[in-house]
């Protein structure tokens, strides 16, 4: 009988030698190096140079000093400050969940197949969100105005006595009505690309199981989104603090409802460019900046976990 010889190990190989290895070392960094270079080039030298400059202050004997963080004392004891934070809360807390909720009831309303000319639906409240937002925000501003506007029209036609959305009182709303109307069909595009991908198994399984329509929205589409609806909540929070635009361009047309110290960033804007406070104006910016990234991560935080 032949006896099966176990198989001869073969020679181990030898180690490439050091440049062969140093080049294979490099090549991720030559991919990813161009990402890197504009990465920190427009990210994060802009934060560190407002960094920098939110150390020193200008004085009219000495020049420019460094004052160490005498300018972040003073930003939190600034009443312009927080009465600009307060305000954008306010729209934070009001006017997000609204267009969230409206963006999810039209994402909804589009996946459930009963909706006819749902092509044509889809492209109408996506098309608000390709116009410019000062485009957009021009267009708002003299449908609000009560001279010359929709709104005196409609005073003058039918003899009635509307208020103004101009006013003190209501410009916040009217702006919220312009920010709702602009990104409506953004979210709403990205809650129906999430529930096109939801596995078509799940809902025969709700079908075989007898489930209505509210329960398979309750149990199946809501939590496969919960991804999509934390990251369009936490792309809104950014951008309510980062309100701006709107009440920017809407100013000459309520100059007395809207001050330069209205949102924070508009707040930034006016001490750097009209009062020439540039030490400043980089403290409430980064103020603001740590504000707006602590908060997105508790709603992240908090999304992530329910996902759990």
């Amino acid at each position: 009988m032949t006896t099966l010889q176990p198989p001869v190990d073969a020679e181990p190989r030898p180690a490439p030698p050091p440049a062969r290895r140093d080049r294979r070392s490099w090549t991720g960094w030559g991919f990813i190096g161009p990402f890197v270079a504009v990465f920190a080039l427009v990210f994060l030298a802009p934060i560190a140079y407002s960094i920098y400059l939110s150390l020193f202050r200008d004085q009219l004997i000495g020049g420019t000093t460094f004052v160490g963080l005498d300018n972040y004392e003073q930003a939190l004891q600034d009443d312009r400050f927080w009465a600009a934070l307060g305000r954008v809360s306010l729209f934070l807390c009001v006017q997000v969940p609204i267009m969230l909720g409206i963006a999810l009831l039209v994402a909804l309303a589009l996946d459930s197949g009963r909706l006819y000319g749902k092509g044509f639906f889809r492209i109408t409240i996506f098309l608000p969100y390709a116009v410019p937002a000062v485009v957009a925000t021009l267009m708002w501003g003299f449908m609000y105005g009560t001279k010359y506007g929709l709104v005196g029209d409609i005073n003058g036609a039918f003899d009635v006595s509307l208020p103004d959305p101009l006013s003190p009182d209501l410009v916040l709303a009217s702006i919220g009505n312009i920010v709702t109307w602009e990104f409506v069909g953004y979210n709403m595009l990205i809650f129906y690309s999430a529930l096109r991908v939801v596995p078509n198994s799940l809902y025969e399984a709700a079908e075989i199981d007898g489930a209505g329509q509210i329960r398979v929205i309750t149990a199946i589409k809501l939590p496969a989104i919960r991804g999509a609806l934390v990251i369009a909540t936490i792309f809104s929070i950014i951008g309510s603090f980062q309100l701006f635009n709107e009440p920017n361009i809407l100013r000459p047309l309520a100059r007395n409802a809207l001050t330069t110290d209205y949102t924070p960033n508009f707040y930034t804007y006016s001490l750097s460019f009209n009062g020439q406070q540039h030490n400043y104006s980089a403290t409430v910016a980064i103020i603001m900046g740590l504000i707006t990234m602590v908060i997105a991560y508790v709603v992240q935080l908090r999304g992530m976990r329910k996902g759990a």
